[in-house]
C-alpha cells in the first residue's frame, strides 16, 4: 500500500488517516460481534474493520486470504483464517513512514511496540515479500526502528512511539514502580524487562526479511550497531553471579517496587544466583513474568536457531564476518550447553541455575518447551521431546489444566485455571498425528467466544470468559498454524490434498 500526498518521499501517519475515517476503536470493536456470520455451525463473525479503517492494505495479502477461503472444508475455519490473518495489518500499523524508513507497530490493545510480538506478528507474511514488494518496505522500515531501539537499549523489550510519528508516548502505570539499571528514558522505552526472546525477535524478523528479499541495505549502521549490542548483552548475562573472588557480576538489574507488575527481583533487583554454563541468563519469561531461575531453555534454544539464521545472513550478503563468528561460537556454545545441562532422564527443564537447580514446567508463550520443533531447535520425533512433550500436556506440567471445554498450558501471568489458546497452536506445530492436530485445532475453533479471533487465555470453568480481546500476535501465530498445515497436512484442513504455500 502506497502512503502519499501526491509528492514522492511524502508519507503520513497511518494513525492520522485512521482517525479521519472515524473508524472505532478495535479494542472495543473486538469484544462483540461485528459482520455476516459464517456458514459453519458456530458462525462466527466477520471481524476485519472496513477498508478505510484498515492501517495496511496488501493485495498479496488479500490474495491468501482468497485462495485459503475456496480450500478450506469447514467454513467456521475459513472464517477464523479471514479474521486472524490480516489483523496485523488491518489493525496494529500505527506509524509509517516510507521516506524516512520507520514503522510503529503495536501489540494490540497495549499501544507499545514489543520486539518479541513484533517478530511474531510477522512471521506468518514472510513468504509475500518477495513478490510484495510494498509489504517488504514495511518490514524493512519495522527492523530499522527496532534497530534504533536495540543499539540503545539492550536489555528492554518494549517501545514507545518513534518522535518521527508524532505520537505521544503512553504511560505505562506498571513501570512507574521500578528501578532499572541500566537507566532508560521513558519516553523512549515503555517497558524494560529484559528477556532473551526480544532480541531473538529482532534477529527473526531480521533474517526472515533477508531470506525472502536478499536486500542487505537492511543491514545499515544502525543495524549492525543493535547486532553488536546484542552480542554485549550475550556476553554480559552468560557470566556467573560471582567471579573467582566472589566479587558479584552485575550488568543489568530490574527492581519492581510494590504495585509494579510481576513484582520485586530478588537479591537487588539481580534476580536468583547462577553458575556459568554456556547458556544465557534471563531475568523474565517470555510472559514478562519473572523467571525463577535465569537460564530459560526455550529462549536459549531460540537463541541457538536464530544466531545460526544471522551468521548465514551475514556470510551470504559478505557482511561484518567477525559478527558471524560471533554467532557461530555462541549458536553452538549454547546448543551444547542446553544439552549438557537442561535434559534429565528424556525430560527437558524449563529452568536451570548451573548450580544444580532445575524446574520443570513450560509457559504458554513461545518461546516454550512445547515449541521446540516450532523454534527449529530440533525434530518433533526426536525422543527427548517426545517424552517431554507427554509430560507437559498433563498433570506432570503444574500450569496445564483442563477443563470440560477448553485445556491447555497457561503461566502466572493470568493464573493457574487459565490456559492459552496459544499453547494449542504450539500443539500443533509439533505433532504429525492426525487426531491429535484436529482435537487442538477444534479445540481452539470452538472456544473463540463467539468472536471469531483468539483471545490470550480463556477460563476452563467459564469459557466465555477470556483475556484480551484483540492480541495480534495469538492471531498471527493461530493463522501461520493453518498455513502450516497447509504445506505438510492438507488433506485435514483442505477439499483435496494438495499443498499450498503463500506467494508460490
Amino acid at each position: 500500500m502506497k502512503l502519499g500526498l501526491g509528492v514522492a518521499g511524502i508519507a503520513i501517519s497511518l494513525a492520522a488517516a485512521t482517525a479521519q475515517a472515524d473508524c472505532p476503536d478495535y479494542t472495543t470493536y473486538a469484544q462483540s460481534p461485528q459482520g455476516n456470520p459464517s456458514s459453519g455451525p458456530l458462525g462466527l463473525p466477520y471481524m476485519r474493520p472496513d477498508p478505510a479503517c484498515r492501517t495496511f492494505n496488501s493485495t498479496s495479502v488479500e490474495k491468501v486470504i482468497l485462495d485459503m477461503k475456496s480450500r478450506l472444508k469447514d467454513p467456521d475455519v475459513a472464517r477464523l483464517f479471514e479474521n486472524t490473518f490480516p489483523n496485523t495489518l488491518d489493525t496494529t500499523v500505527k506509524y509509517y513512514n516510507e521516506g524516512e524508513n520507520l514503522a510503529f507497530i503495536i501489540t494490540g490493545d497495549i499501544t507499545a511496540q514489543w520486539l518479541r510480538d513484533t517478530g511474531n506478528q510477522f512471521a506468518h507474511y514472510h513468504t509475500l515479500l518477495s513478490i510484495d514488494s510494498e509489504l517488504a518496505n514495511l518490514v524493512k522500515a519495522v527492523i530499522n526502528n527496532e534497530a534504533r531501539y536495540v543499539s540503545q537499549y539492550p536489555y528492554c523489550g518494549a517501545f514507545q512511539p518513534p518522535p518521527e510519528s508524532g505520537l505521544g508516548p503512553s504511560i505505562n502505570d506498571w513501570a512507574l514502580g521500578v528501578l532499572v539499571n541500566p537507566p532508560v528514558d521513558n519516553q523512549t522505552v515503555f517497558e524494560c524487562k529484559y528477556e532473551i526472546d526480544s532480541l531473538c525477535g529482532f534477529i527473526k524478523l531480521s533474517s526472515s526479511y533477508y531470506e525472502e528479499t536478499k536486500d542487505a541495505s537492511m543491514m545499515n549502521a544502525e543495524w549492525l550497531a543493535a547486532i553488536d549490542q546484542i552480542f554485549r548483552v550475550i556476553n554480559e548475562q552468560s557470566q556467573a553471579s560471582f567471579d573467582a573472588d566472589w566479587n558479584g557480576i552485575s550488568y543489568y538489574n530490574w527492581t519492581g517496587l510494590p504495585g509494579s507488575l510481576a513484582g520485586a527481583v530478588n537479591n537487588g533487583g539481580n534476580g536468583e544466583p547462577k553458575g556459568y554454563t554456556g547458556m544465557i541468563g534471563t531475568h523474565h519469561r517470555p510472559s514478562d513474568d519473572l523467571s525463577t531461575f535465569a537460564f530459560l531453555t526455550p529462549a536459549n534454544a531460540m537463541l541457538s536457531v536464530q544466531l545460526t539464521n544471522l551468521a548465514t545472513m551475514l556470510d551470504h550478503a559478505d557482511v561484518a564476518p567477525d559478527l558471524s563468528s560471533q554467532a557461530k561460537h555462541w549458536s553452538k556454545t549454547i546448543e551444547q550447553a542446553i544439552w549438557e545441562h537442561t535434559v534429565v532422564d528424556g525430560i527437558f527443564a524449563y529452568e536451570t541455575n548451573g548450580l544444580g537447580s532445575r524446574y520443570v514446567m513450560d509457559d504458554a508463550n513461545v518461546p516454550s518447551l512445547l515449541s521446540l520443533p516450532y523454534l527449529g531447535f530440533l525434530d518433533m520425533n526426536h525422543p527427548d521431546y517426545v517424552k517431554t512433550k507427554k509430560m507437559l500436556m498433563s498433570r506432570g506440567n503444574p500450569y496445564y489444566v483442563k477443563g470440560k471445554s477448553f485445556n491447555g498450558i497457561g503461566g502466572p501471568h493470568i493464573d493457574v485455571w487459565n490456559p492459552w489458546p496459544m499453547s494449542q497452536v504450539t500443539n500443533i506445530f509439533g505433532t504429525n498425528d492426525d487426531e491429535e492436530i484436529l482435537t487442538s485445532l477444534y479445540t481452539i475453533v470452538n472456544n473463540t467466544g463467539g468472536l471469531g479471533l483468539i483471545h490470550e487465555s480463556i477460563n476452563i470453568y467459564n469459557v466465555s470468559d477470556y483475556t484480551r480481546p484483540w492480541f495480534a500476535w495469538a492471531n498471527s501465530y493461530f493463522s501461520e498454524m493453518l498455513l502450516d498445515l497447509a504445506q505438510r497436512k492438507p488433506h485435514l484442513i483442505f477439499t483435496d490434498n494438495k499443498p499450498y504455500t503463500p506467494g508460490q
